[in-house]
């Protein structure tokens, strides 16, 4: 009684290739790399944030099951010449579904299942019939019958998982809603959060320990006084990375200061760095307001970055744009 062990990555403690390698050695060289603090204790969340993790993670792996489902889904239509894609944006909806469903029944007329369209398809019934003259056939059907029903199951599991979250969510509920303040952020986004990287902050010392360790933090390599590399984040939590990401790509499309952090970024940097980028500042904001109870979510506002732009240094900027053209420029202040 009275141990505390420590969950270490592997990788600090590998043993130095050419030793022998036994038991016994293998505890002396452990006892030699703790003494001399070579070692620290690998994040372990509290019993209550791991059985949350469990179901958020099982979600998220639902997800991405039912995604690959609806692609073989559209493939299998494909393979029909059945072009439902091409004029419903989600051939999943109530249109799609009741379409499919006559087509396992079936139904082989395309004016027949065009008509089966529902309100605002209903005035792309000329596009419809020119979708469904294909070849579907018994074949085709049978393999649709079975991938629908498989993704109504999924369906059904991920409703049946998202009460349970909602459940083990309950002792944390102040936290989701703060971080569901957060530009991109819903509640199943909350909860995957708040189950990846718990509600203790003094686990992190500051917000870059904790964009370190889910590895949104850029990688430096540098020798000689040369900077190597490509400045990679490396491999971290993928579900949490995968979150983080969704919620970037969430606020780029919002009128706020993550969106027009984005936008900035994307004509500079590219999308991807500007995914990165955002993550990053969602990552440092879920810090800031899980550090503090007490801490509200105020957005800075789209126009941040103009505000913060010296009007001399932008002028300045224009001009030598201007010149770059071969333009001759002269300013002439407004009245």
């Amino acid at each position: 009684m009275g141990l505390d062990p420590w969950l270490v990555n592997a990788g600090d403690v590998k043993h130095l290739p050419g030793r022998p390698k036994t038991d016994v050695l293998d505890a002396v060289w452990l006892c030699k790399v703790a003494e001399r603090q070579m070692l620290r204790p690998s994040f372990v969340p509290p019993y209550e944030i791991r059985r949350l993790r469990d179901l958020t993670r099982y979600r998220a792996d639902l997800v991405g099951e039912r995604t690959a489902e609806k692609n073989r889904v559209e493939k299998l239509l494909e393979d029909a010449c059945i072009k439902l894609s091409v004029v419903a944006s989600d051939i999943f909806g109530a249109s799609g579904r009741d379409m499919m469903a006559a087509l396992i029944a079936g139904e082989r007329k395309p004016k027949v299942i065009a008509q089966l369209a529902r309100s605002r398809m209903r005035t792309k019934i000329t596009q419809l019939e020119e979708a469904f003259t294909g070849h579907f056939d018994d074949h085709h059907a049978f393999l649709l019958g079975r991938m629908l029903a498989r993704i109504d199951g999924i369906d059904a599991d991920i409703a049946a998982l998202d009460a349970q979250i909602e459940a083990q969510l309950a002792p944390f509920a102040a936290a989701a809603a703060h971080l569901d303040e957060i530009p991109g952020i819903g509640p199943v986004a909350a909860a995957a959060i708040l189950a990846e990287v718990g509600t203790d902050m003094s686990r992190f010392p500051s917000p870059g320990h904790l964009c370190s360790w889910a590895k949104f933090s850029p990688g430096i390599k540098s020798s000689a006084g040369k900077t190597k590399g490509s400045g990679s984040t490396g491999h971290g939590n993928r579900y949490l990375a995968r979150v983080l990401g969704e919620a970037a790509a969430g606020s780029a499309r919002t009128n706020t200061f993550l969106g027009e952090r984005y936008r900035w970024l994307a004509r500079r940097r590219g999308k991807k760095r500007a995914i990165v980028a955002v993550g990053r500042s969602i990552l440092v904001i879920v810090w800031q307001l899980l550090k503090d109870p007490d801490a509200r979510f105020r957005d800075l506002g789209p126009d941040h970055f103009s505000r913060r732009i010296d009007p001399d240094t932008a002028k300045h900027a224009h001009i030598r744009q201007l010149q770059a053209l071969g333009y001759t420029v002269t300013l002439t202040p407004a009245a």
